[in-house]
């Protein structure tokens, strides 16, 4: 009886083992979509409100990013050029009583594209905006980027007549890609959670065979 004991622990650390290397990958949904950003302080942060409420101040620098992205926030894909004000506006005289606002968009890759539809250009495009100051961002982009689409919501949905159709829509789930090898911030197994189901395996394996030798 006092054999049985391990060798059934035994079997159920295995068994856990595989169970969760076993499991199947997660879905993901995501969509596909203008995100807007603020580049204050020279980095892309998501910004807290839309292009219609947001005012910019003189010096700022705003980003518009198309892109399919899992998570609004956490995972849209950022601008691919640097939020840099000088270099987008340094060669824009200031102007009294107007502001200037620096201003990226871009049109992201074309494996994000709608079908039958292609990105404008493949590089981000860079423009100078100079508004009363009181403009939003919203005015900002329309001064540099017209036409713009919104939908009966408010959303943006394209710029400089890009796509051509669509505005926010989700996309069908799909199995996320499998990750090389197992982390502790991924959606597979913890290397924690991998080391204490082996150390569990190897006990109930050591207690077994001082279980075999006492009956001998």
């Amino acid at each position: 009886m006092r054999g049985r004991l391990p060798a059934a622990a035994l079997a159920l650390a295995l068994g856990a083992v595989l169970t969760v290397l076993a499991a199947a990958p997660a879905l993901a949904a995501g969509y596909r979509y203008w995100s807007f950003w603020d580049g204050a302080g020279g980095r892309w942060t998501y910004a807290t409100q839309g292009p219609s409420t947001a005012r910019p101040a003189d010096g700022a620098v705003l980003g518009f990013r198309f892109a399919v992205s899992e998570d609004a926030a956490a995972e849209a894909a950022v601008p691919r050029a640097a939020a840099d004000f000088q270099a987008v506006c340094g060669g824009t005289e200031a102007a009294e009583g107007r502001k200037r606002v620096a201003l990226v968009i871009d049109f992201g890759v074309p494996e994000h594209a709608p079908p039958g539809d292609t990105p404008p250009q493949p590089t981000p495009r860079t423009a100078c905006a100079q508004l009363a100051p009181s403009a939003t961002a919203a005015e900002a982009l329309a001064a540099v980027a017209k036409p713009l689409r919104y939908n009966s919501a408010a959303l943006l949905c394209a710029i400089a007549s890009y796509p051509k159709q669509g505005c926010g829509e989700q996309l069908a789930a799909a199995p996320s890609p499998a990750p090389s090898a197992p982390t502790a911030t991924d959606g597979g197994p913890s290397l924690g959670l991998l080391a204490g189901l082996a150390t569990l395996a190897t006990l109930a394996t050591a207690a077994l065979l001082r279980s075999r030798r006492r009956t001998r």
